[in-house]
């Protein structure tokens, strides 16, 4: 597909301009709408911000592009879905698995 825009005016490009960037916009929401739904509130996850360590924390709302995480120290973070990794059952404090032979007497 090739567009011509050399016979735009000054006034037709900047109203190009405006619905390029409104759909580069909606584009981006709509991805990170989907990523936000492998996430449920209440839901553990663990990111890692530039210039800090690796933190864990339970999601505890959506927002339009991200969601806000509260740390375990008690931080409130907006974090972008693409960020998060769900922390694993083990790692969440459930019951490991046992079998019957763990406790014999």
């Amino acid at each position: 597909m090739k567009i011509d825009i050399d016979g735009l005016s000054e006034d037709e490009l900047i109203e190009l301009n405006h619905k390029v960037v409104a759909r580069l916009r909606f584009l981006r929401e709509m991805r990170s709408h989907a990523m936000m739904l492998d996430f449920r509130i209440g839901e553990k996850v663990r990111f890692r911000p530039d210039g800090h360590s690796e933190l864990t924390g339970t999601i505890t709302k959506y927002n339009k592009r991200t969601v806000t995480v509260i740390t375990e120290g008690g931080q409130h973070w907006n974090v972008s879905p693409g960020f998060l990794r769900k922390v694993a059952a083990a790692q969440q404090g459930a019951p490991d698995s046992c079998s019957c032979a763990d406790f014999r007497s």
